[in-house]
C-alpha cells in the first residue's frame, strides 16, 4: 500500500489555472478568469472558486483578442447576416429580412447557425477589407445560445449569449425589462396620439402562430394562458398617400415586454397594422379580393437598437445600432416622394 494522502476528486477553477501556469500571480490569474479568457472543455468558465474534476489538457487559456472582436460597423459573414460584436461573453448580429433567428425543426439555416459556422471557419466574411482576416483559433470554443429572437420576416439587431453564465445573466435582463429594443416600424393609418403606451394581455392560438388580444376577465378563465405586453410607441413621421387614400405612419416602439408577435398584434389593436403584415393586417391576408395597400413583400419592421448590461460586469451598458435595409429605405424614400 502507497503512503501519501490521496489526490483530491476536486479543486477550484483558479487552483488548476496556476498548477498550468504556476509562474502566474493569483491576481492576474483570477483577472484572466473573470475576463472570459479561460474555458474548460470548450466552454468559458467565469468562477474562479468553481470545484472540478482534473481538466487536464481541456483546460485552456484564450488569447487575449477573444475578450473583445473589433468589428468595426459590421463584418458581412453572410447576404443576411452581418455581425456588430463578439467576445466569450455574447455575440450581436443584424439580421436580415426572411432568415429565421434561431435553428426550429423545419428550417436548418438560421442567423444563429451562420454565426456558428463562421466562428468555426467554415464561412469567411465578405467584405474585401476583412475577407481575409481569420479570427483566433479560441473562438471555435466559443457556444452559442439563443437569448431571445426575432420574427423571420423582421430586420434588425439581436443578440445570442456565448456561455451559459452570460445566457443566464441577459435572460435575467429580459425579465426584469432592463434590456433596452428600440423597433421602426411603417404602419398604416394615423395615430390619434403622438406618443403613448400600448397594455394589452395576449393569447397564443393553440398552434402558438397567431395571437389575439384577450379582455382582463378573459384573462381570469381556468384555462387562460394570457400574458401581458407593454410596449411603448413614438410618431416619427407621417406621409400622405397619393391620391388621398389615407396615411402611413413611421413609428419607434419600445418593448417592455417581449411576447411574440407584440408589436404586430398590438399595432393592430390600436388600428395601425403594419405595412406587408401577413397575419394581422386584413388587407395583406390571401383572402383579401382587394388590392394591397401598399405592394411590400413583408412586415415593415425593424429593430433598430440594442441596449443592455454586460454579463459579469454590473453597470456597464452596451449598445449596439442597425441602420434601416434596402427595402425599407426604398420604402421611406417612395412615401416622401409621394409615389405610393
Amino acid at each position: 500500500m502507497s503512503g501519501g494522502s490521496p489526490e483530491p476528486a476536486g479543486r477550484t477553477l483558479i487552483d488548476w489555472l496556476l498548477a498550468k501556469h504556476p509562474d502566474t500571480p493569483k491576481t492576474r490569474a483570477k483577472q484572466w478568469i473573470l475576463a472570459g479568457r479561460v474555458s474548460v472543455a470548450g466552454q468559458i468558465i467565469r468562477k474562479p472558486h468553481q470545484v472540478l474534476a482534473d481538466p487536464a489538457e481541456s483546460l485552456e487559456l484564450l488569447d487575449r483578442r477573444t475578450t473583445s472582436l473589433d468589428c468595426g460597423s459590421g463584418w458581412q459573414i453572410h447576404p443576411r447576416v452581418s455581425l456588430l460584436y463578439l467576445d466569450a461573453a455574447l455575440a450581436v448580429v443584424n439580421k436580415g429580412p426572411g432568415l429565421i433567428s434561431v435553428p426550429a425543426p423545419n428550417a436548418e439555416l438560421s442567423a444563429l447557425s451562420i454565426l456558428a459556422d463562421f466562428l468555426a471557419g467554415r464561412l469567411k466574411a465578405q467584405d474585401r477589407g476583412v475577407a481575409g482576416k481569420s479570427l483566433p483559433p479560441a473562438y471555435r470554443a466559443l457556444k452559442l445560445l439563443p437569448v431571445h429572437r426575432l420574427d423571420q420576416y423582421t430586420s434588425g439587431v439581436f443578440c445570442m449569449a456565448c456561455n451559459p453564465n452570460a445566457r443566464e445573466h441577459l435572460i435575467e435582463q429580459l425579465k426584469a425589462h432592463t434590456m433596452r429594443r428600440e423597433y421602426v416600424a411603417f404602419v398604416e393609418g394615423k395615430s390619434t396620439a403622438r406618443e403613448g403606451t400600448w397594455r394589452q394581455f395576449l393569447e397564443l392560438s393553440d398552434d402558438e402562430m397567431r395571437q389575439r388580444v384577450v379582455s382582463p376577465a378573459q384573462t381570469r378563465a381556468p384555462q387562460s394562458t394570457a400574458q401581458e405586453a407593454v410596449t411603448h410607441f413614438e410618431v416619427i413621421r407621417e406621409f400622405r398617400l397619393a391620391g388621398g387614400r389615407g396615411f402611413v405612419t413611421k413609428l419607434r416602439l419600445q418593448l417592455e415586454t417581449g411576447r411574440k408577435h407584440q408589436i404586430r398584434i398590438q399595432a393592430a389593436h390600436a388600428g395601425l397594422p403594419l405595412i406587408g403584415d401577413r397575419t394581422y393586417h386584413p388587407g395583406y391576408r390571401p383572402s383579401c379580393a382587394l388590392p394591397k395597400p401598399i405592394e411590400f413583400p413583408r412586415q415593415a419592421l425593424h429593430a433598430e437598437l440594442l441596449t443592455l448590461e454586460y454579463p459579469d460586469q454590473p453597470g456597464r451598458r452596451m449598445s449596439w445600432k442597425a441602420e434601416l435595409p434596402k427595402d425599407l429605405r426604398q420604402l421611406e424614400a417612395a412615401l416622401q416622394s409621394n409615389r405610393l
